[in-house]
């Protein structure tokens, strides 16, 4: 799997929003996934990583 560098900012506008939901990622194989409905499925996310 590609890396994708993580960019650190202070601030975030989005406009458009259908809403958000709050999720644990958990464990897939060598890798990680968030579960969200398949209701979202083909369109395009965005992952906001919190500390």
């Amino acid at each position: 799997m590609k890396r994708i560098k993580i960019e650190t900012k202070n601030k975030l506008i989005l406009e458009d929003i259908e809403g958000f939901y709050k999720r644990k990622v958990t464990p897939f194989g060598n890798s990680a996934k968030v579960d969200c409905p398949k209701e979202h499925m083909g369109k395009k996310v965005y992952l906001i990583i919190v500390k």
